[in-house]
């Protein structure tokens, strides 16, 4: 009698669902797929965070900070990283050896800045802004017609942002007209929500209108937006 072939763990596991911040990795991790294939192979563990999985203890001692996503990496021991550019920024640095969503930060020492510096921004603006103008168009329990107006005017001031550094670029990052990095994959997920937000076109930002467009065309990018 033939033994039963054990199937060998994929190298990470991601606890994840389906909201932007949970997009952000894997299409990171798709695109990354693409290039290096099972090398960045991952099991998927969708977390229902309408019934608050995120808050329960078995979750907590991945992440005290109770969100998702949540990314463990069985390679190298059970390594767990949380809050998303912190992940995207983990596997560019272990996982990207040909640097294809990202720059050298030795011989590429500005491009990678470059790319922090818009990782970073929008981590600490489009992200939080637009998720409180989701919560209050959405959500509060009651109307605050002075929150929700202040929400979505910041998160239109910051699409503007992206205007002014996409006009005559491709990509956030890098020399030339830039280069499709972690720094586009990061904000891209919030922009695409921009309909639920209450935004309903990018008419207003046709340099960031492109932008989506040309993201959003791309296979893996599609593959990433299936999960979970």
């Amino acid at each position: 009698m033939s033994a039963v072939p054990v199937s060998k763990p994929k190298p990470f596991v991601l606890y994840t669902a389906g909201t932007p911040n949970g997009h952000k990795v894997s299409v990171f991790l798709e695109e990354l797929r693409a290039v290096y294939g099972e090398k960045v192979d991952y099991d998927v563990e969708k977390i229902d965070i309408a019934r608050n999985v995120q808050k329960e203890p078995w979750f907590i001692k991945l992440n005290p900070n109770g969100r998702i996503p949540v990314l463990v990496d069985r390679a190298r021991e059970d390594f767990v990283v949380f809050e998303t550019a912190a992940i995207l920024l983990y596997l560019e640095q272990h996982y990207d050896p040909e640097r294809k969503l990202g720059f050298d930060p030795v011989l590429q020492p500005n491009d990678y800045s470059e790319m922090l510096q818009w990782m970073l921004w929008a981590h600490g603006g489009v992200g939080p802004m637009q998720g409180q103008a989701n919560h209050f168009n959405r959500s509060a329990p009651v109307d605050i017609p002075y929150a929700k107006k202040r929400y979505i005017l910041e998160t239109k001031r910051l699409y503007g942002v992206m205007e002014i550094r996409l006009t005559d670029r491709d990509y956030l990052a890098g020399p030339g007209r830039g280069v499709y990095s972690a720094a586009d994959i990061n904000v891209f997920p919030w922009i695409r929500a921009h309909r639920f937000t209450g935004i309903e076109s990018l008419d207003e930002w046709p340099s960031l209108q492109m932008w989506f467009g040309r993201i959003e065309a791309r296979e893996a990018v599609q593959d990433g937006l299936a999960i979970p």
